[in-house]
C-alpha cells in the first residue's frame, strides 16, 4: 500500500510540474503578443499623429524643407514664371501680328491654358489648403479653352456662314472620340446652321455647367459637406451616398467628355481642309492638356486610395498625392507651352485653306440645282482682302 501510494504522489508531483510548464510558456507567449500588439499600436498612433488628415501649411512646408526640397521648389517656380512670360509675349505677338480683332481673342483664349494651368499648380504646391481652389480655376478656364478651340477651327474658314457655305453638302464623321468611337453605325453629321448651333452648344454646356458646379461645391464645402477626394458610399437596400463630391465628380466629367465629342466631329474633317495651319499639332496638344489635367488626376487619386502612395510627413496620402500631380503639371506645361509657342507663332491667311474635295462636292451640288451656278459661293472668296492677316 504505502509503495502503491509513493508511486501515486509521484505521478501526481510529475503532472503538477508539467502542468506548471505549460503554464508558464503559455504565459510568456501572451506577454510576447501583448507587447508586440501595443508596440504596433503605439507605431500606428505615432504614425497617425505625424500624418495629419489636413495639408500642411505654408510654414510647415518652409520649415521642413531642406536642400533638395528646395532647389525642386525653386526649379518649379522658374519653370511657371518662365511659362507665363513666354504667354505675355505671345499675346503681345498676336496682338501686333493678327488684325482680325475675332482670331485674336480666340487665341489668347486658347495658348492661355497651359500657363494658367501652370501657374494655379504652381500656387496649390507652396499653399496645399488651397489646392481645391486652384483647381477650380484651371478646370474652369481650360473648359472655356475647349469651347474657344472650336469656335478657333470655325474661324480658320472665315467664320459661322464661310464654314457652312464651304462644307455644305460633305459628310461629317460623327463616330468620333472619346464618346461614340466604337458607334461605327452612328449617320454622318451634314453641316447647316442648325447643327453647327448644337455643335457650339455641345462644347459650350460644359463651360456654363462645370463653373456652376464648381461654385456648388464651394459652397458645400463652406458647410462641410464636401470634401474633395472623399466619397462615402453605403451600400444596402437601397444605394446611399454620404456627401456630394461624387455626384458633382460625375457630373462635372460627364460634361467635360461630352464636351470633347463635337471637337473631334471638326476635326475629323478640318485635319486636311486646316493642315497648312498646323491644326494637327493643335489638336495633339489641345487632347494633351486634356488628359494630363484630368485623367493624370484621376490616376494619382486612385493610386492613394490603394495605398500605392503613401503618407510622408507633413503630407498625408492624400496631400502628397495632390501635391506629385501639382509637381507633374508645372513641368508638363512647361513642355506644352514651349511647343504651343512654335506651331502658334505664325501668319494665318484664310486663302491658305486647303479645299480639294470640297470643290468635287460643290460641282456636285451646282450640277444637281442649276440655278445656282450664277451664284455659285465658291467663284466668291470667303473673306474680304480686308481681313486676311
Amino acid at each position: 500500500m504505502e509503495q502503491g501510494n509513493r508511486r501515486n504522489e509521484r505521478n501526481l508531483a510529475v503532472v503538477v510540474s508539467r502542468i506548471r510548464r505549460r503554464r508558464e510558456s503559455v504565459e510568456q507567449h501572451t506577454d510576447q503578443i501583448c507587447s508586440s500588439f501595443k508596440c504596433r499600436m503605439e507605431g500606428n498612433w505615432s504614425q497617425s499623429a505625424a500624418c495629419p488628415e489636413d495639408p500642411p501649411t505654408s510654414e510647415a512646408i518652409i520649415s521642413n524643407m531642406d536642400m533638395v526640397t528646395g532647389s525642386l521648389y525653386t526649379v518649379l517656380t522658374l519653370m511657371a514664371v518662365a511659362g507665363c512670360l513666354v504667354y505675355l509675349e505671345e499675346i503681345i505677338y498676336i496682338t501686333r501680328k493678327i488684325i482680325p480683332s475675332y482670331k485674336r481673342t480666340t487665341y489668347v483664349w486658347v495658348t492661355g491654358a497651359a500657363p494658367v494651368i501652370a501657374a494655379t499648380s504652381c500656387i496649390g504646391m507652396w499653399v496645399p489648403r488651397s489646392s481645391m481652389f486652384t483647381d477650380f480655376t484651371a478646370s474652369i478656364y481650360f473648359t472655356i479653352c475647349l469651347h474657344k478651340f472650336l469656335v478657333m477651327m470655325v474661324e480658320e474658314y472665315g467664320g459661322d456662314d464661310a464654314y457652312v457655305q464651304q462644307l455644305r453638302g460633305v459628310p461629317l464623321k460623327t463616330s468620333t472620340g472619346p464618346c461614340c468611337c466604337c458607334c461605327l453605325c452612328l449617320p454622318p453629321l451634314h453641316i447647316g446652321r442648325r447643327s453647327l448651333t448644337v455643335l457650339k452648344w455641345g462644347t459650350l454646356q460644359a463651360a456654363l455647367l462645370r463653373p456652376t458646379l464648381m461654385f456648388l461645391a464651394t459652397v458645400l464645402w463652406t458647410n462641410g459637406t464636401y470634401e474633395q477626394g472623399k466619397a462615402n458610399m453605403l451600400f444596402t437596400l437601397q444605394v446611399k451616398v454620404n456627401g456630394a463630391f461624387l455626384w458633382i465628380t460625375v457630373l462635372s466629367v460627364g460634361a467635360f467628355i461630352l464636351s470633347l465629342w463635337p471637337i473631334g466631329i471638326l476635326f475629323s474633317q478640318a485635319k486636311s481642309n486646316l493642315s497648312k495651319h498646323n491644326i494637327v499639332p493643335k489638336f495633339a496638344l489641345n487632347q494633351s492638356m486634356a488628359i494630363l489635367s484630368q485623367a493624370q488626376g484621376g490616376i494619382i487619386s486612385l493610386l492613394v486610395s490603394t495605398g500605392a502612395i503613401v503618407c510622408a510627413p507633413p503630407f498625408s496620402a492624400r496631400a502628397r498625392g495632390t501635391f506629385m500631380h501639382q509637381q507633374l503639371m508645372v513641368m508638363e506645361m512647361f513642355i506644352v507651352i514651349l511647343v504651343a509657342r512654335f506651331y502658334y507663332r505664325r501668319r494665318y491667311n484664310d486663302h491658305e485653306i486647303e479645299k480639294p474635295f470640297i470643290q468635287t462636292h460643290a460641282k456636285k451640288n451646282v450640277a444637281e440645282n442649276p440655278s445656282r451656278q450664277d451664284r455659285s459661293i465658291f467663284t466668291q472668296p470667303l473673306v474680304s482682302p480686308a481681313q486676311w492677316v
